[in-house]
C-alpha cells in the first residue's frame, strides 16, 4: 500500500492547462454538445471553462452532495434542489463536466437522470481514479490519489457554524 498523504496537487495554472486539454479532447472526438450539466460544486469550474472553450452558452447545475471531507462521504449521493428539468431538451446532447470521477456513484446518479430524456450524454472530467463505477469519455488525467485542487484546498473565510452549515444525514 502507498503513502497515505501523498497527494494530487493541481493549482491554478495546471488547471488551466488540464480542463483546456480536456476541452481540446472532446472537440478532437467531434461531440459538439449542446449542454454542459455541471455537478455542483467542483464541476462548475470545469463546466463553466469547457463552455468557453466549446463555445456553449448552455451551462446548467445540478447540485449533489456525497463527500462531506477527506475520505469521508453520505452512504449514497442525492440530488439537491432545484433538480434540472429536461422537458426541453430531448433533441439535446449533454456534456456532464465534474472535477474528479472519484468513486463515480455521483456522476452514475446524474448520468442516469439524464439517459433516456435526452438525445445523447457524455462525460468529462479532469481526473478519473481506476475504482470508478463510471468511465467518463473524456479524462484528462488518471491518479488513485486523493486530489488537491486549488478550490478546495484552503478552508473557507467564513465560519460554518455562523452561516449555518450542516452536513446532511444519510
Amino acid at each position: 500500500m502507498g503513502d497515505s498523504t501523498a497527494r494530487e496537487e493541481m493549482d491554478w495554472a495546471l488547471y488551466g492547462s488540464g480542463v483546456r486539454e480536456l476541452a481540446h479532447m472532446i472537440a478532437d472526438d467531434g461531440y459538439r454538445p449542446d449542454m454542459i450539466l455541471a455537478i455542483a460544486r467542483g464541476g462548475l469550474f470545469c463546466a463553466g471553462s469547457l463552455g468557453y472553450a466549446l463555445s456553449v452558452k448552455n451551462v446548467y447545475v445540478m447540485n449533489c452532495e456525497y463527500y462531506t471531507g477527506v475520505g469521508e462521504r453520505l452512504e449514497v449521493p442525492v440530488v439537491l434542489p432545484p433538480q434540472l428539468d429536461l422537458v426541453d431538451h430531448r433533441r439535446s446532447k449533454i456534456l456532464i463536466a465534474d472535477d474528479v470521477a472519484d468513486t463515480g456513484h455521483t456522476l452514475k446518479l446524474v448520468h442516469d437522470y439524464c439517459l433516456g430524456e435526452v438525445a445523447e450524454v457524455r462525460s468529462a472530467v479532469l481526473y478519473e481514479k481506476s475504482h470508478s463505477l463510471v468511465k467518463c469519455d473524456y479524462v484528462w488525467k488518471r491518479t488513485d490519489l486523493w486530489i488537491n485542487f486549488p478550490w478546495s484546498t484552503l478552508p473557507p473565510v467564513v465560519d460554518l457554524a455562523e452561516v449555518g452549515f450542516q452536513v446532511l444525514d444519510a
